[in-house]
């Protein structure tokens, strides 16, 4: 009798969950390399940006469909490619915080090679889609790219308590990119939202540095919280979020209910800010206060989008 060659059904099995054993990590090895959050989170303002150049320029996104795919898939690469970099510079001190411990880079999944590689030519082909918009927004890209990998990553981070400070202007550029690939940037609006951005983040990443102190000491990553302490560092936040006060008022353009929320929303932070100054668990406030200013920064420019849609004029 001749013999019928046939696989096991039970082997395929085992070799169908290898497979997508192996697909989730590598998502999950993508999603840590490109920081997946993070990089959501820069791309919003870019959106933001865009969409209100075109609404106060009376256009239409339809009208711009090719110039929005355009910016925002390039600036997107050009901010992983900065990340990526980011990674790979990094890899000495992620070995030694437990909230980078799973990085590719440290995991050795991917090489360290391939990592400076892979952020190089995702930078390239960001700048090269970014090149037939404008070249303001090509600028504006490269002024975030630069300071990022540049002046934060590889200057200031490990040396100064001002890397804060630098690594935020990088986040600042990015409304500025979407609004340049439409109209010139020199309107009051995208301007106010870069100094929004600017001003939010340094309270956001403080509130990082002190749930994660006693990662970032024994890094030896110069953080306000590990070079200066929690008191200064509760001191810094609520001045921080103070000078959003009155950045609002200066966004009038979008109309009486976003300067309300707006207001209200950096009111709301300032209070739990000062808090901190009465609190006995400084951990579960930073935490807390993590919590807000990333919903701070998410309500207030998707609801920038929201109050300009046609539905609302």
């Amino acid at each position: 009798m001749r013999e019928e060659s046939f696989a096991s059904p039970r082997l395929d099995g085992k070799a169908a969950f290898s497979d997508k054993r192996n697909i989730s990590t590598l998502l999950t090895d993508l999603r840590l390399l490109f920081k997946g959050p993070v990089l959501i989170a820069n791309a919003l303002p870019v959106l933001t940006g865009f969409w209100l150049a075109i609404y106060f320029t009376g256009g239409s996104l339809s009208g711009y469909l090719d110039l929005f795919l355009l910016t925002i898939i390039g600036s997107t690469l050009v901010m992983a490619g900065a990340l990526v970099i980011n990674n790979w510079y990094d890899v000495d001190i992620d070995t030694i915080m437990d909230r980078t411990k799973k990085r590719p880079t440290v995991t050795g999944h991917f090489s360290l090679k391939a990592v400076l590689m892979l952020g190089i030519v995702l930078t390239v082909l960001g700048f090269a889609m970014l090149m037939f918009t404008t070249w303001e927004a090509v600028v504006y890209a490269f002024i975030g790219w630069f300071t990022y990998c540049i002046l934060y990553t590889m200057w200031s981070k490990r040396r100064y308590t001002l890397n804060t400070v630098i690594g935020s202007i990088s986040g600042a550029v990015t409304p500025l990119i979407g609004w340049a690939a439409v109209d010139t940037s020199y309107h009051v609006v995208p301007i106010m939202l870069a100094l929004i951005i600017f001003v939010f983040q340094m309270p956001h990443t403080f509130a990082i540095a002190m749930k994660k102190y006693e990662e970032y000491k024994a890094a030896g990553v110069a953080m306000l919280p590990v070079v200066y302490g929690f008191t200064m560092t509760k001191r810094q936040m609520a001045v921080y979020i103070a000078c959003l006060l009155p950045l609002p008022f200066y966004l009038g353009s979008l109309g009486v209910t976003f300067v309300v929320l707006a207001t209200l929303l950096n009111v709301a932070w300032l209070a739990v800010s000062i808090y901190g100054f009465f609190t006995k668990d400084d951990m579960k406030w930073a935490h807390v206060m993590f919590l807000c200013s990333v919903n701070y920064i998410t309500i207030l420019f998707v609801m920038a989008i929201v109050v300009t849609l046609p539905v609302f004029n």
